[in-house]
């Protein structure tokens, strides 16, 4: 369509030159002044609020084929953001624990949370940040994707197929929060964590999240018994009970945390859990105080 009105543009000027009489009534014979300007190049931004077949890792233009989210996929883009300032000027993408990469990240996170209606770490959810190709990049694509997928369970992040959007799909009820579970001993280890509805017979219960603090994977391994530590002051506020010496005696820990990689590009959600294994629950916890969680 440019070429297009270049070429009129050049075709109207020689046939002004041909005629040669003086410019007609209201023509100031500049005619440089007398089009307006063509409209700044504007390139390919994915749009929020679309559903996806496949779970990206690279935003490819190729492989955009967003679809209804009423229909069968496996991601949905719930937020659409622009990198700015030094990592912006970077030649190319923001690679895995850049600082690019976790200022985004960060932002997704923000955003999933209030999309989804509670932390979204606190469900069955996958959280992606999809970049734009090397190629868009270069042309000055800076936006990035945060793209949301639901996976099977605690212990098996495969992907599902889903039908309808995850906006609000943490509300209260939800069936893909995090509740109550079944611990799979091997020996003296938590091998998985069954999901079991809280009024059925159970030993685990999740309680939140606990941000841990801006520190290396390394140091984290280091001092695990720091992340335990924080949980059982979350599991004190979720029950109503005293964060005092006696909550180590009133119900154990397990945590779920990122892995390395999911580390170093900003996650630091560990999802707590209580356990109690000297007896069997058959009730949520939550605000139940004391005689739920009794010293023993």
């Amino acid at each position: 369509m440019r070429r297009w009105w270049a070429a009129v543009a050049a075709g109207t000027v020689a046939v002004l030159a041909l005629g040669g009489c003086g410019a007609p009534a209201g023509v100031d014979r500049d005619l440089a002044d007398d089009w307006p300007a063509f409209a700044a190049p504007v390139g390919f931004v994915p749009k929020a609020d679309v559903c996806h077949p496949t779970v990206a890792d690279v935003g490819y233009l190729s492989g955009y084929q967003p679809v209804d989210c009423a229909t069968t996929h496996r991601a949905e883009t719930l937020h659409v953001g622009t990198l700015t300032g030094p990592e912006a000027a970077r030649s190319a993408p923001p690679r895995g624990g850049s600082a690019g990469l976790r200022a985004a990240h960060a932002d997704c996170a923000r955003q999933v949370t209030k999309a989804v209606g509670a932390d979204w770490r606190s469900g069955r959810l996958q959280l992606s940040v999809v970049f734009p190709s090397a190629p868009a990049w270069s042309g000055g694509a800076r936006w990035y994707r945060c793209d949301v997928a639901e996976v099977n369970d605690l212990d098996d992040g495969t992907v599902t197929e889903r039908q309808g959007s995850l906006r609000a799909a943490l509300r209260p009820g939800s069936p893909l929060a995090l509740g109550c579970f079944n611990p799979k001993l091997v020996k003296d280890d938590i091998e998985a964590m069954r999901p079991v509805a809280c009024t059925a017979k159970h030993h685990a219960e999740f309680v939140g999240i606990w941000q841990a603090p801006d520190i290396s994977y390394a140091e984290f391994q280091r001092t695990s018994l720091r992340a335990h530590k924080a949980c059982r002051g979350l599991i004190a506020t979720y029950a109503k009970v005293p964060n005092d010496g006696n909550m180590q005696y009133r119900a154990g820990t397990i945590i779920y945390h990122p892995y390395e990689q999911q580390w170093r590009d900003g996650d630091r959600g560990v999802q707590c859990f209580l356990w109690v294994s000297d007896r069997t629950l058959t009730r949520s916890v939550r605000g139940a105080g004391a005689k739920a969680l009794p010293v023993t």
